[in-house]
């Protein structure tokens, strides 16, 4: 049967078949979280030989460096408005629906020592701190430590000098043009697990926090998943509409990509596959080369719709009023720190756990409330930053004359 050849039936399969496990054999179901784990170490392994290779082939054969600058400039620009808007709609959302009113927990009752590793973290969360974070220990650091910031800095540096030695320099692009090959083929060998990645990582989660868990906060739990639904077929289906593009066609076109995110609970896993798909649907290869790993650091709609209705949930649930000029301070602070933690391990939590200490009023150790289902919050998450840097990506191409219209109606169609 054909369909059953296809990854997308695969990975639901897995899905599917991992949930039920983790169900009804809870212990065996945490067991199998290793078959995850592995197949998203092994994705993150080639992520940056990728992106270095993208990047430093689009630059160097580019020619017009200026060309590259009104990319960065523009995408860069994108990323912020969409971005602010899903804080923003994440605060209309908290307010209206108000998830955390009722509880009445005291910070005292908190269990501070579940959290205390990512307050830890949080407190080198400064804008200083972060750029100097930018700069790599040593060339191969960044490759080593997985971190998508330096990575694509290195890659700008090093496309940057190899597009200025013109010919000189047409041996070593050429060898990274093939190199790129040779990681994209790895990419689609590992990809070949990722059903039964989906399944162990699916029947961890249900293993580990059951389904206890999602009663507990079904209503904070309902509103992001219902605000990052309106999100996007809402803001992103606007925004795509209004540029010349289906967001229909567009979830059909990633559809392997999005299974693969929500059974990993990582957007990670699916960016090798997304930048071919992109590559491959018209956008130019030095444009996804640049947007792409900026926008998984930079825009990340679900991560902010996340963080918002997080602070004013723990607000709402441990009696905190909240005056409409501190929830515009809250908002001020986000824009900031919502591109503090790109590519750090644990950045919603961490990002959270920054914004609460900095805004002083909502006590940090509220993030023990929602702990226990963040698992099943960070798919919503993944899914509609996935979906968010696929429509931006798609946006900016087109808006900076990138986009091979042609080519694109037919690969959609």
């Amino acid at each position: 049967m054909r369909l059953l050849r296809t990854l997308y039936f695969q990975v639901l399969l897995g899905i599917l078949l991992g949930g039920l496990l983790g169900y009804f054999y809870p212990a065996l179901g945490v067991q199998l979280k290793p078959l995850g784990d592995a197949f998203v170490a092994l994705i993150k392994m080639l992520i940056g030989p990728i992106i270095f290779a993208t990047v430093v082939v689009g630059l160097a054969g580019m020619g017009d460096l200026r060309r590259a600058g009104k990319v960065g400039l523009r995408a860069l620009i994108y990323f912020e408005v969409v971005t602010t808007l899903a804080l923003v709609v994440g605060l209309v959302v908290a307010n209206v629906f108000t998830p955390g009113a009722g509880l009445h927990a005291t910070p005292a009752t908190l269990d501070a020592q579940s959290v205390a590793a990512y307050t830890a973290a949080a407190q080198s969360l400064g804008i200083v701190d972060t750029l100097l974070h930018l700069i790599p220990r040593t060339f191969v650091a960044a490759f080593v430590d997985g971190d998508l910031l330096q990575v694509l800095l290195i890659s700008v540096l090093f496309g940057l000098a190899l597009n200025r030695l013109g010919e000189h320099g047409r041996p070593v692009l050429n060898l990274l043009n093939d190199v790129s090959r040779v990681f994209f083929g790895m990419v689609s060998l590992v990809t070949a697990f990722a059903p039964l990645a989906a399944a162990g990582a699916m029947a961890f989660t249900l293993g580990k926090f059951g389904a206890g868990a999602l009663s507990q906060l079904a209503h904070l739990m309902l509103c992001v998943y219902l605000t990052c639904a309106v999100f996007i077929f809402v803001v992103l289906g606007a925004i795509a509409h209004l540029a010349g593009f289906s967001l229909r066609k567009i979830l059909r076109l990633i559809k392997d990509e999005l299974l693969l995110v929500v059974g990993t609970s990582s957007s990670e896993t699916a960016l090798p596959g997304l930048m071919a798909k992109m590559e491959q649907v018209g956008c130019a290869r030095p444009t996804v080369g640049l947007i792409v790993p900026a926008g998984y650091s930079f825009n990340l709609d679900g991560t902010c719709i996340y963080l918002t209705l997080a602070a004013l949930f723990i607000a709402q649930a441990t009696d905190t009023p909240m005056t409409l000029g501190q929830q515009l301070g809250l908002l001020g602070v986000l824009l900031i720190t919502s591109k503090g933690a790109a590519g750090v391990t644990g950045s919603g939590f961490i990002t959270l756990a920054a914004t609460l200490a900095t805004t002083g009023g909502i006590p940090v150790a509220g993030i023990a409330l929602i702990l226990g289902v963040d698992r099943f919050l960070s798919e919503a998450r993944a899914v509609t930053n996935f979906i968010g840097n696929a429509v931006g990506t798609l946006v900016v191409s087109r808006w900076n004359g990138d986009y091979d219209a042609t080519k694109g109606a037919d690969v959609l169609r």
